[in-house]
């Protein structure tokens, strides 16, 4: 046999297969199969909102139509985008403190005991306070700029990350620390190249949970004083009884939501792949 022959000759692993990259075509079948359950259950939704409005089984100036609040995002796009970028604005400045603080209090809780035990407390008991019964305070403290917005979508953001950061940081397997210790790596290196990669599949899952909270808590610092935002907006309306706009604005701020959800969920997939995709690519075992 030639050497070039050996040398294209894939490599077999016993009880292991090999499996060939799915096709443009398979994955769109795949993207179709995972998504038109949520969208059956959105279509029903809407389905059930347009019915109870179109048999007046509730008064309109209580719920509107789908159509009366599709008219008014058509009507006021400018006044709802520009509310939209403020709360927008807020949250992911609010979810990037969020993700430092809790990344950084995270890490020292694994490396001290002491910070651990000193730290865990005050945070637990910071989760628990309800951040619209102090968010007045923030606005006396704060006045009523963008700043409250911000610190109140860090605190409702910032539980979540340093949760999921320290129980991805204990996750490590111990016979790695204990291989990477033997072969004389230093703790920063044990920390770079097997403790901090090890965590980021848990770190992502709370990076979902915080960045949906994160718009929750922007648009509560907008109820309690503001004159921009989403919130400001929800809270006109609702006092002037326009409940279309109301509407308008929780579904953009749902969308708002959803979108960062699905931009966390793709930094997720392009930055771990080798997590990511091991659902549906990679080896497959044949026994």
């Amino acid at each position: 046999m030639s050497q070039s022959a050996v040398t294209r000759t894939p490599v077999q692993t016993a009880g292991v297969a090999e499996r060939e990259s799915p096709s443009f075509g398979r994955r769109t079948a795949e993207a179709a199969e995972k998504s038109w359950r949520p969208l059956a259950l959105l279509v029903v939704c809407f389905a059930a909102w347009w019915g109870v409005a179109a048999t007046e089984m509730v008064e309109a100036y209580l719920v509107p139509s789908p159509g009366a609040t599709l008219d008014v995002i058509l009507d006021k796009p400018d006044y709802l985008w520009q509310h939209s970028w403020v709360t927008t604005y807020e949250t992911l400045i609010g979810f990037v403190i969020a993700v430092a603080v809790g990344v950084l209090s995270a890490v020292l809780m694994v490396a001290s005991t002491t910070v651990e035990k000193t730290l865990y407390p005050i945070l637990l008991f910071a989760q628990v306070v309800p951040k619209i019964a102090i968010a007045p305070l923030f606005v006396v403290w704060l006045g009523f700029g963008i700043a409250p917005k911000i610190l109140i979508a860090v605190l409702i953001a910032f539980f979540p990350v340093v949760i999921s950061m320290v129980t991805g940081l204990k996750a490590v397997d111990p016979e790695m620390l204990q291989l990477s210790a033997t072969m004389g790596a230093r703790p920063w290196q044990t920390f770079l190249k097997i403790r901090f990669p090890a965590s980021l599949p848990h770190l992502f899952s709370g990076l979902k949970v915080a960045v949906t909270l994160a718009v929750t808590g922007a648009v509560v610092g907008e109820f309690v004083g503001a004159n921009e935002g989403l919130g400001y907006v929800i809270l006109q309306a609702n006092g002037n009884l326009d409940t279309p706009m109301l509407f308008a604005g929780l579904l953009v701020m749902s969308l708002i939501g959803v979108v960062l959800f699905a931009l966390v969920e793709i930094a997720e997939k392009l930055l771990l792949p080798w997590h990511a995709s091991r659902r549906d690519q990679g080896a497959t075992t044949t026994y």
